[in-house]
């Protein structure tokens, strides 16, 4: 319930809504608009390749050297867009802060990335899904990318001063995701009305366990 659910202060309580999908309530770090089911892809770590792994201490013996080593990062980091790119994913969900030169080539490739997802995002967006996240560098790089998330449609949502991310999935399950957004004059107000339906929600999950049993 606290994933699918947004509470937004300072407006009435007329104005609340059910809304398909889910809303991330974070700024896109990068935005490129895409027309038509696109696909999305989930990682747990920054996609910027690091020197060397860890625990490894990594030797440069001149400047030339070390630029030498940061062009390979960057190339890596563009040659992976590129990849995405010709996957058609449009859209990049990270639990980890991606480095500037990742959002850079998101950006140049068309690709929309949402950064500094939590936890329980990420195994809603994968139990949604069914897909899980995917680990681009280690020992194989350039291993096939197969699992991709099919998104009906993602989008900038503003609520009130507070942007946020709408997306759409295509699920593979039962489980069809709506979120609600609760309005509400002051915070307490909407606080005590989101444990109100959380506990009704639980007293129905427990109703309708009982009557499958």
């Amino acid at each position: 319930f606290p994933e699918l659910h947004a509470s937004v202060p300072g407006l009435p309580l007329a104005s609340s809504r059910v809304l398909p999908g889910i809303v991330l309530r974070r700024d896109f770090a990068a935005y490129c608009p895409a027309d038509g089911e696109l696909r999305a892809l989930l990682v747990t770590e920054p996609l910027r390749p690091a020197l060397t792994a860890p625990g490894v201490e990594f030797v440069v013996d001149s400047e030339g050297q070390y630029q030498a080593s940061l062009r390979w990062i960057t190339r890596r980091t563009e040659a992976l867009m590129k990849r995405l790119q010709s996957n058609n994913v449009k859209l990049l969900l990270s639990s980890a802060k991606q480095e500037e030169v990742v959002i850079y080539y998101a950006k140049l490739y068309g690709v929309s990335v949402v950064e500094c997802l939590s936890s329980e995002e990420m195994a809603l967006i994968s139990e949604i899904t069914g897909v899980s996240p995917y680990a681009p560098f280690g020992d194989n790089m350039d291993r096939e990318i197969t699992e991709t998330a099919a998104v009906t449609f993602c989008q900038p949502l503003l609520l009130v001063s507070k942007r946020c991310v709408h997306i759409g999935f295509s699920s593979v399950c039962a489980f069809q995701p709506h979120c609600l957004i609760l309005c509400g004059p002051v915070d307490g107000v909407n606080e005590q009305r989101a444990a109100a339906l959380q506990e009704a929600f639980t007293m129905l999950q427990q109703v309708f366990k009982t009557v499958d049993q």
